[in-house]
């Protein structure tokens, strides 16, 4: 399965993301450190995020990067 690496916009009013597919790679070594290098040269006042996602093709790999997640609940002795 390959390794996707996107940039994501999300809006400020609203929460949609924008999607962007920068590469695709066969080895997670040479995604992480393309998107190491994509994060290293972005401008500070760059929001955008930078992600790898493992999928089995390009539509799952953005239905997981669109999916929206709990926080994760906090236990009193954990903070």
């Amino acid at each position: 399965m390959p390794y996707y690496v996107y940039k994501i916009e999300t809006a400020e009013l609203v929460m949609i993301k924008q999607l962007e597919l920068i590469k695709t790679f066969e080895k997670f070594k040479e995604a992480k450190n393309f998107a190491r290098d994509v994060r290293a040269g972005q401008a500070e006042t760059d929001v955008a995020e930078i992600k790898v996602m493992f999928a089995d093709n390009q539509l799952a790999a953005e239905e997981m990067l669109m999916e929206t997640r709990d926080k994760p609940i906090v236990m009193e002795h954990e903070k």
